[in-house]
């Protein structure tokens, strides 16, 4: 079927300049229009000398966008002229098509500008698939060229720029994010996270007055260096991590006292306060009858025991002098790891806070007369909350009757007195970074058997009870943002148990500062770092620098 037409392609909303032939539809998938420009001279490609002398013509098959779901192709009539310039080397030349496709190309340029914008919402393989469906097929290769050819915008004048890193592979290769925090966008990405690459982008950049930052030395030495005049503002977020951090580790070298602080709230009959608690020692708890050890409890051990070991060999080539990178090489672990073990004095206990709930915790009550009435079946004390509605496994009140059995002094065949029945049970001590957050929440927000741990341990050791207020007075400080006490703590810090924590903060005092007087933060800049993560993902982490960079920047 030929429909002869005499419409404008500019008149009904397609490309200037071209006007249709016909409409050729002989069955196939695609559409095929022809047409012609509308413009009766050309501009010489040699001289710029117009031509009104028609030498011939071909015809030049360009792909656009799709009609009605299917493919469709402009044969375009492309005419030669002569050049009528006596001088110009150019005897004959081609009209070009200016806003319609690029010189040599198979494509129009609003196809191409499409194919740009899939590719950069999608990637390659994914943005392929979902061209085929728009009728727009390209490959996933020609589709990474558009997206790469493409370009990306210039950057506009930043004034409150936000960095932070980003991992290409966590704990290997790191590169950098910025963005202008007052238009709430990213600018630019980094390959690295260098103070030399940083530096020199601030160099190429000028005007920036405030960077907000997190609180790595080589950021802070590339903005001192690329931008010496800007204020350098420390992340709060970060600020806060690193004090938890710091409580943790004086943590991590008391383990002691929290086994024995646990213990001790575990032995506590009545509730105290910190005023009673402090007026009446704690009485020494009684020691527990020894039980066979569980299949899960050897394997426990056992494997608390090998690292014991892994860490003794560390210790020891750490006398004889070996740098941290030779003893990971010699041991088989991980540089950080070694030198996280050797800071702390001993290997990891990998001990998990047990649960706060418990899906039996509304059945407890019942559960405990029953048993003090002589029920002892754990199948038969299931079956009867069954019909109270219980909606857990027959193993949960089983291991509720086998420990409530191993508490219970005359099932034990105790030869002793006990004062509390809580005195048998074995306490396992919260890991020093659940003690991290007792410690620093209200004593009123927590658990009776947590607060008692918090009383008992801040009066068994002063260090901690010390580092954790100075730690509250720090987080206090940062979220309302009170400069005034940050003299006073900082020198209070460095005399106690946080004194690399106050080292830290001594040098970097200037951006610690800033954060307590600026508006400006990193929030935000870890927001886009997330999209960053995703899209990288998306690519299955395969893609290149200049691809990842154009992905993120085009939406930005």
């Amino acid at each position: 079927m030929v429909l002869s037409l005499n419409l404008s392609l500019h008149s009904i909303g397609f490309l200037p300049g071209l006007h249709i032939i016909d409409q050729i539809d002989h069955g196939s998938p695609r559409l095929t229009l022809r047409a012609q420009q509308t413009t009766v001279s050309a501009p010489c490609t040699a001289c710029g000398t117009p031509s009104r002398r028609i030498h011939g013509s071909y015809w030049r098959s360009l792909g656009d966008l799709a009609c009605f779901g299917r493919p469709t192709v402009l044969l375009v009539r492309v005419r030669r002229f002569r050049c009528t310039a006596p001088t110009c080397s150019r005897r004959t030349f081609a009209e070009s098509l200016p806003g319609i496709a690029q010189w040599r190309s198979r494509q129009t340029d609003r196809l191409r500008s499409v194919h740009r914008s899939i590719g950069l919402a999608l990637g390659g393989n994914p943005g392929a698939r979902h061209a085929v469906a728009m009728g727009m097929p390209i490959s996933r290769t020609t589709l990474l060229r558009r997206v790469r050819a493409g370009g990306n915008k210039p950057i506009p004048p930043v004034t409150v720029l936000g960095v932070d890193d980003w991992a290409w592979r966590k704990g290997h290769r790191y590169g950098t994010i910025l963005c202008d925090l007052e238009r709430r966008r990213v600018i630019d990405l980094l390959p690295d996270r260098s103070a030399d690459t940083l530096a020199a982008w601030l160099m190429t950049h000028p005007g920036i007055s405030v960077v907000a930052r997190d609180r790595a030395g080589a950021y802070a030495e590339g903005v001192a260096r690329g931008a010496p005049e800007a204020i350098q503002v420390a992340d709060r977020w970060h600020l806060l991590r690193n004090a938890s951090d710091a409580l943790r580790g004086v943590l991590e070298h008391h383990h002691r006292d929290l086994r024995e602080a646990a213990r001790t709230a575990a032995l506590k009959p009545e509730p105290l306060t910190l005023e009673e608690n402090r007026s009446e020692p704690a009485a020494p708890p009684s020691e527990t009858e020894q039980r066979p050890l569980r299949a899960a409890e050897r394997r426990s051990r056992a494997a608390q025991e090998r690292r014991d070991a892994r860490f003794a060999e560390v210790a020891r080539l750490r006398e004889q002098g070996m740098a941290l990178k030779a003893i990971a090489r010699a041991t088989g672990i991980e540089r950080k790891t070694v030198r996280r073990w050797l800071r702390a004095g001993h290997a990891p206990t990998w001990r998990h806070a047990a649960r706060a709930t418990s899906i039996l915790d509304p059945y407890r009550a019942h559960l405990e007369e029953r048993w003090q009435a002589g029920c002892r079946n754990g199948a038969a004390l299931w079956r009867d909350l069954k019909g109270r509605g219980f909606a857990g496994q027959y193993s949960v009140v089983r291991n509720w009757a086998m420990q409530r059995r191993r508490e219970d002094p005359i099932l034990r065949k105790s030869t002793g007195p006990v004062r509390h029945s809580a005195a048998t049970r074995v306490t396992e001590p919260p890991t020093p970074r659940r003690a991290v957050r007792l410690l620093t929440t209200a004593l009123d927000a927590l658990s009776e058997e947590d607060r008692q741990f918090v009383i008992s341990l801040r009066d068994r050791s002063p260090a901690i009870a010390t580092a954790a207020d100075l730690i509250s007075r720090f987080t206090t400080m940062v979220k309302d943002k009170t400069p005034t006490m940050f003299d006073g703590w900082l020198r209070e810090t460095e005399a106690s148990a946080l004194g690399p924590f106050a080292a830290g903060i001594r040098r970097d005092e200037d951006a610690v500062r800033a954060a307590l007087t600026e508006p400006w933060s990193s929030g935000q800049v870890e927001g886009h770092v997330n999209r960053l993560k995703v899209i990288k993902r998306d690519m299955y982490g395969r893609a290149g620098f200049d691809l990842l960079r154009s992905r993120v920047l085009a939406h930005a």
